[in-house]
């Protein structure tokens, strides 16, 4: 590893310089006009620019190689092109006008494919997007994707449900690097921003080939914001302020980068009060959340390299019933509170026809959780008695704001080292290689009076091979992998896990406008510390929660099947998967309280899921300005013995109708109307209550003016317009029948320099 490193450092330092350049011109395929604005990117090489007034650009400095170029504008076909650099030829470009959407190069897939280039069916979607629609933060915002929901607690806790599975079933990525924050609970939330973030991939099934155990529902990948182009500087501010919680969310950018060198920072704060349904504010789902995100880069011909920071500061308070009816923004008892420091590296060495990516991250997730009874300010109640009642509500929004008053019932540090290296080795022929070593070293330490999980080191490792083959009528990827995990307890437990897994894809075309895919996949997951040793009872979760010592890996295979039906006017697909996973882990409740909570025992059985989504994208021709989109999604998921597995999605069906506009001061307009139909869900398990259909509508416009010759982008959004009462089937408050959040309107600008 050593040497690896002083490697990497002389390639830094060493003047790589080449001559090597492409350049060429873009036009429109059908004026022969050339296309200003057009997008030229280079995914392997993160390297970007525009065409200039003429249509035209210019790369210079590139490594020798084979190389993917991605040109892209609104209003255009996406086009996907490779290059052989050095290349001496100037090269024209002709694109055909489209009324689709702009496709986007997947990064959580390590080939960088357009989609439908992949063998592999991912999701993609930009933040801003997801914004626009009223997505108050990231949790709620993936809810946008078909196959993907959240459980959540409140507004501000939620995390990922990927086609029926979630929390250390579903792998998060950020900064290129596995993110790890005790995910194991039902209400740890992601403890991410959305803000200095620019998409959002899902993958939907196992890719424990990509990514090792806990991939097995699947990943959600999230990428950071790009630096800014060679020679650049750009700053950006925006604000978005929410009607329903009277909260808002700030943030302000910056980036500059010169031939060499990239820089980039990005800090935003949150605030949020208690939700508000049509009849009372649900108490303590307020939070609070500050982050920063800090980037640097560094690139040459045969070396790029980038080290990036996030420092996210939450405060989330934890409902328990109705009370306090307020619109304060300081939690009140119980809360979390939350410190995330996430440092990673990334670099790529370029050799004459092969690449390494090394990615390596560092973790650190420091959890609080306070109660009420470890107030430290009581012993003055007597004295006066009157004045403590008189104030009492607003002791509970202030007192715990100052953390020496308090201390934390539950408190966990857990430290997370990890890696990826890969090897793309030289195209041979038809042939695309990698191979691959990923891993991490985990410590998780209790500081705090209770205890949930014990102390504990965990250390993972795999190695993976994989290739995608290009036929003509067909591209087909497959690979294998071999996992060990182990877990050494303080306890004296120590359990180890392996695994071998592989993957076999395949894509074709079936006629001109019809793609099939069908993905076979097996996947695993180790038991995590909780599902091993706990012992104790859960703060927010109101369960004595009992670890299994004697639990054993889950397995899973995965069968799935997409067609994609696309012309100029019309697209129409169909996503069906099924699901077997053997040794499903699970919370039963045995029937005895401890603590006045109930006691819930880690159990396993065999279990499958099955369903998919469906729908159709309608641009008629004349109007390519009008888009007509309905998407179906459903899932079912049952143990052997046939009972239902808790959490699982309701069926839903959304319907959009969405227009897209360009005046002289007007650009980038839209406007939508979306009623989303969630069907009742009375498939539970046996400790769930079944859940009543419900109909949410939203509205939205928005788009860009010229400011001070700067660009103002602009949206406001209307969810839940009629103000309906319902509660989601994977509300956590469910139990206690409480409602979800009624109207919001969401009102956002942002103001590029």
């Amino acid at each position: 590893m050593k040497s690896l490193i002083n490697v990497l450092l002389l390639l830094a330092v060493l003047p790589l310089f080449s001559q090597n350049f492409l350049q060429g011109e873009i036009k429109n395929k059908e004026t022969n006009q050339p296309i200003f604005g057009a997008h030229v990117y280079f995914p392997e090489l993160e390297l970007g620019g525009a065409t200039d007034e003429l249509g035209t650009f210019n790369f210079s400095g590139l490594p020798e190689g084979n190389y993917k170029m991605i040109v892209s504008v609104l209003g255009f076909e996406t086009k996907s092109l490779s290059f052989q650099i050095p290349y001496s030829d100037a090269i024209s470009i002709e694109l055909s006008p489209s009324a689709i959407e702009i496709e986007g190069v997947i990064i959580s897939t390590p080939f960088h494919k357009l989609q439908s280039e992949n063998v592999m069916k991912v999701e993609q979607e930009s933040i801003a997007n997801l914004n626009s629609q009223g997505a108050i933060n990231l949790a709620d915002g993936i809810t946008n994707f078909a196959g993907v929901e959240s459980v959540t607690t409140g507004l501000g806790i939620g995390k990922p449900v990927i086609r029926g599975l979630s929390s250390n079933r579903v792998l998060v990525y950020t900064q290129g690097v596995r993110l790890e924050n005790q995910q194991y609970g039902d209400e740890h939330g992601l403890g991410l921003s959305s803000n200095g973030l620019e998409s959002v991939e899902v993958i939907k099934g196992p890719a424990s080939l990509l990514y090792g155990s806990d991939a097995l529902g699947g990943v959600l990948y999230l990428n950071p914001e790009k630096f800014a182009n060679k020679n650049t500087a750009t700053a950006d501010a925006s604000f978005n302020y929410f009607t329903n919680t009277k909260g808002y969310n700030s943030n302000i950018g910056v980036q500059k980068s010169t031939e060499n060198f990239k820089f980039l920072f990005r800090g935003s704060t949150s605030e949020h009060s208690d939700y508000n349904t049509d009849s009372y504010r649900v108490t303590n789902t307020r939070f609070r959340e500050q982050d920063i995100k800090v980037g640097l880069g560094y690139q040459i011909t045969n070396f790029k390299t980038e080290l990036r920071y996030n420092l996210n500061l939450s405060k989330l308070g934890i409902p328990e019933e109705l009370g306090e009816q307020s619109t304060n923004k300081a939690p009140l008892l119980p809360y979390q509170d939350i410190t995330n420091h996430i440092l990673s590296s990334k670099s790529t060495v370029f050799f004459k026809d092969s690449k390494l990516d090394i990615n390596i991250g560092l973790i650190y997730n420091d959890r609080k959780e306070f109660e009420d009874h470890h107030h430290h300010d009581e012993e003055d109640h007597d004295d006066d008695d009157d004045d403590d009642m008189h104030d009492e509500d607003e002791e509970h929004d202030e007192e715990h704001d100052d953390d020496e008053v308090l201390e934390a019932a539950l408190h966990m540090k857990l430290k997370t080292l990890n890696y990826d290296v890969k090897y793309h080795l030289p195209e041979l022929g038809k042939f695309e290689t990698i191979l691959g070593v990923q891993g991490m070293t985990q410590s998780n330490t209790n500081y705090g009076e209770e205890q949930l999980i014990p102390d504990a080191v965990t250390n993972d490792i795999g190695i993976l091979a994989t290739s995608h083959i290009h036929f003509e009528n067909a591209d087909i990827q497959l690979g294998a992998r071999f996992d060990n995990r182990s877990i050494d307890i303080a306890s004296g437990l120590n359990r180890s896990f392996n695994s071998f897994n592989g993957a076999l894809g395949v894509k074709t075309n079936l006629g001109n406008n019809i793609i099939a895919r069908v993905n076979l996949a097996s996947g695993f997951r180790g038991p995590n510390l909780a599902e091993l040793a706990s012992d104790g009872s859960h703060e927010g979760t109101n369960r004595y929660e009992i670890g299994n010592a004697d639990l054993k890996s889950e397995q899973n295979f995965q069968t799935d099947v997409a067609l994609e039906y696309k012309n100029e006017h019309i697209e129409i697909f169909a996503n069906g998967f099924y699901n077997i996973i053997n040794n499903y882990i699970y919370l039963s409740p045995n029937g005895e309280f401890i603590d006045e909570d109930p006691v819930f025992l880690y159990l396993q059985d065999d279990a499958k899921l099955y369903g998919g989504e469906f729908g159709f994208h309608l641009h008629p021709h004349p109007l390519d300005w009008l888009h007509l989109e309905s998407s179906f999604e459903t899932v079912t998921g049952k143990q052997d013995n046939h009972d239902y597995l808790p959490l699982i999605p309701a069926n839903s069906l959304t319907n959009t109708l969405r227009a897209e506009f360009n005046t002289n001061w007007f650009k980038k307009g839209y406007a939508f109307v979306r009623l989303r139909s969630t069907f009742n869900q009375d498939n539970v398990s046996a400790f769930e209550t079944p859940t009543d259909s419900f109909n949410l509508l939203s509205i939205g416009f928005g788009g860009s003016i010229s400011l001070f010759k700067n660009e103002l982008n602009m949206y406001v959004s209307a969810t839940n317009l009629t103000n309906e009462t319902y509660i989601n089937h994977l509300s956590r408050l469910k139990p206690d029948g409480i409602f979800n959040m009624g109207r919001n309107i969401s009102i956002g600008i942002t103001y590029n320099l």
